[in-house]
């Protein structure tokens, strides 16, 4: 599928993904989602109160039910939970608008936990798939997002989509089979990443720095740690050792938290949200 092909496409789900999703590609500046303005997009999406805030926010049509897009589109942006997909694309196989095949629209998933083989078979037949895993960051550029391949996707489809998601941040095109390990890294990191930052907050408010200080002082280490690692290329090793200085506080630091069992917990949390995506898939 080619860029310019891409004139119509259907969010189904409005939620704050499907918006910062869209959102970003209406105000992309680089390609492919500089081809993109409002007139492209129809959002569906089951409130009223949501349907107005769209349709007034990012003058998009706005429907209640994918069942009421009309015409054909180009590319389905799948932007609705998990719990809830295979009830949405029951409704999506038997509209025209929908038909699969070659000739079809490109859907594209950002559900966690399910199969493209699970997808593929609710989708009306020969569908073409790509499944995502994006992370909230997303919403101000900076997502992180893994692009797998579903079985009759082509080779240009995954470059469409990754393209695309590339104008919201950093994508990677990845084997199916890696894309649990990745939402428990990226999909969920964002979750690690704030729960790191309470727990230094927390620990420097019980050392006398008050709370808000000691908040900001965290969220600006980790905000800039990032940032100096992505911008100079350096690896988190050398990153760690260079604040290291020898009998110095950091040694003594690490070595505390080393103890406690600091790489331990995460390796305990990633493992833990590949089992749980295994378990949502085979739901």
């Amino acid at each position: 599928m080619a860029r310019a092909s891409v004139s119509r496409i259907a969010v189904i789900g409005g939620g704050k993904m499907g918006e910062a999703i869209m959102g970003g590609w209406i105000a992309g500046s680089s390609a492919p989602a500089d081809a993109f303005d409002a007139s492209v997009f129809v959002v569906a999406d089951p409130g009223q109160e949501r349907r107005d805030y769209l349709a007034e926010r990012y003058r998009v049509a706005c429907v209640a039910d994918a069942s009421a897009v009309e015409g054909g589109v180009d590319l389905v942006l799948l932007a609705v939970k998990p719990q809830v997909m295979m009830d949405v694309l029951e409704g999506i196989a038997s509209q025209p608008s929908f038909a699969g095949g070659a000739e079809g629209p490109l859907f594209v998933s950002i559900a966690a936990g399910l199969s493209t083989e699970r997808l593929e078979a609710a989708l009306p037949p020969g569908a073409r798939l790509v499944c995502v895993m994006p992370n909230t960051p997303l919403l101000v550029g900076a997502g992180a997002t893994t692009v797998a391949a579903g079985s009759q996707a082509s080779s240009a489809d995954v470059e469409l989509v990754h393209g695309l998601f590339a104008c919201l941040g950093e994508a990677y095109v990845v084997d199916e089979d890696a894309m649990d390990a990745a939402g428990a890294v990226s999909g969920s990191g964002p979750a690690y990443v704030a729960a790191m930052i309470e727990a230094l907050r927390d620990a420097g408010a019980r050392q006398g720095l008050d709370p808000q200080l000691a908040e900001a002082l965290a969220l600006q280490t980790v905000y800039g740690t990032a940032s100096l690692m992505k911008e100079t290329g350096q690896d988190p090793a050398t990153t760690r050792v260079a604040v290291c200085s020898p009998g110095g506080t950091t040694l003594a630091a690490l070595a505390a938290m080393d103890e406690a069992g600091f790489s331990h917990v995460f390796d305990a949390g990633v493992d833990a949200a590949v089992r749980r995506s295994k378990e949502l898939s085979a739901c």
